[in-house]
């Protein structure tokens, strides 16, 4: 597979959106409004050569698409397999490709928020290979000019090779890709251990992804890359933000690496790709790999696991509810702290039995108020590292809440979820 967004465009239905959308507010406008309904949205910004794709993974079930499965088992299984056993991807020729000579304003880079400080690249994956490590990992991109971003790059892997590279008087050599299959994007927002390259993740989950070598740097590009950077992560820094983070606020301004663009390429033949922040699909996006996370997590402690969801509401990332089979009481406090040792920004868990649908909020409200005695069943852990993007943590220091809303293993009819049967039967 070339890891385009045209191939799986064939699998989902898509909604063409008409006219040239201006990058300010409008085309933040138009994924909100599409979000959830179902189709893939296409269209056009003003400056760009190419059309866009919106709202890829904003639902589940495309999801299960984009990975060729059924179910949340059946996804959490492939990805955590591809992060332990990735495979290496077919080297190939490169496409045809044309230089931007407007260089990032050819790039489908819009403003969403009105108090954002500028258009933001929001799909951009970065790909570095320094010192025999290859990373590939999503970040922002504020554009500041046709070749000048200001790139938001938190202390995980690719910060790692950066302070490498920084620390021997050294830019950090980078390829930034943008618009490619949504089974990538998902390897890119994963966290495999340090070493473990996302791109070959990339290729176990597609399994057969096609590469080629990048114009300047070498690194290697999935062969349906929409748009190609080349460029430098910088020594020299500068001010990034505000941006609306995938919880939905204003994450504060920093001084963050510069992007020194060398090159803009262009595969006029592919899409390029937008993500909203704080909509269904960057959720979708940065939740699901830490939902399998927990879910593996959980499984080692309780019998079994129906569901994890990490909520949209909490940006995919601070809320989890968790349905399961219990077996002895304890059980779901179990749960409780597997669930936050796997995912460590996790703010709040509730656990549910498995008669109780995680997707549904009233159901696990009810499930709250009629299984929940908060003098014995609620868990607090103070004074611990969380999420910084939580503006309520004090310099990332965080309390966690667990709540277990199941019920006891002798529980008697009051317990008991009432159902309306479907069809009448006379009571003998």
């Amino acid at each position: 597979m070339k890891g385009s967004i045209s191939e799986f465009l064939d699998l989902v239905a898509v909604e063409r959106v008409g006219g040239v959308l201006s990058r300010y507010f409008e085309v933040a406008r138009v994924i909100r409004e599409w979000q959830g309904r179902g189709p893939v949205i296409v269209y056009r910004v003003e400056g760009c050569p190419q059309d866009s794709a919106s709202n890829l993974v904003d639902l589940r079930f495309k999801l299960y698409k984009a990975l060729g499965v059924n179910s949340d088992d059946e996804a959490y299984t492939k990805l955590l397999n591809a992060m332990s056993n990735p495979a290496k991807p077919y080297v190939v020729g490169a496409p045809k490709l044309r230089e931007a000579g407007e260089g990032l304003w050819e790039v489908p880079a819009a403003r969403f928020y009105e108090k954002e400080a500028g258009p933001y690249i929001s799909s951009a994956i970065f790909i570095a290979c320094y010192d025999g490590v290859c990373n590939a990992s999503v970040h922002r991109i504020l554009v500041r000019d046709k070749l000048v971003g200001v790139v938001r790059v938190v202390p995980r892997h690719l910060w790692e090779l950066y302070t490498r590279a920084r620390s021997r008087g050294q830019d950090l050599p980078v390829t930034v890709v943008i618009g490619v299959h949504p089974a990538v994007m998902l390897a890119a927002a994963s966290s495999p251990r340090f070493g473990v390259f996302e791109i070959d993740v990339a290729s176990k989950l597609l399994g057969n992804l096609q590469v080629y070598e990048s114009p300047i740097h070498g690194n290697p590009v999935p062969l349906g890359s929409a748009i190609v950077i080349e460029g430098l992560l910088s020594r020299d820094m500068a001010e990034e933000g505000p941006y609306v983070d995938v919880i939905g606020t204003y994450d504060r301004v920093r001084m963050q690496p510069m992007l020194k663009v060398l090159k803009v390429y262009i595969n006029v033949d592919e899409l390029t790709h937008v993500i909203l922040s704080g909509g269904l699909e960057s959720s979708m996006l940065i939740g699901f790999p830490r939902e399998a996370a927990i879910w593996d997590a959980v499984s080692k402690v309780v019998a079994r696991v129906h569901k994890v969801r990490l909520t949209p509401a909490s940006g995919g990332w601070l809320h989890a509810i968790i349905s399961i089979d219990k077996r002895h009481e304890g059980d779901a406090k179990n749960a409780i702290i597997a669930a936050f040792a796997a995912h460590p920004s996790l703010k709040h868990v509730i656990v549910v039995d498995s008669d109780i649908d995680p997707d549904n909020p009233s159901e696990v409200e009810w499930a709250i108020a009629t299984r929940f005695q908060a003098d014995e069943d609620l868990i607090i852990i103070r004074n611990v590292r969380g999420s910084t993007l939580d503006p309520s943590s004090r310099d990332g220091l965080t309390a966690k809440m667990g709540i277990d809303a199941t019920k006891p293993l002798n529980a008697g009819i009051e317990y008991e979820k009432p159902r309306i049967p479907l069809e009448h039967k006379e009571i003998a």
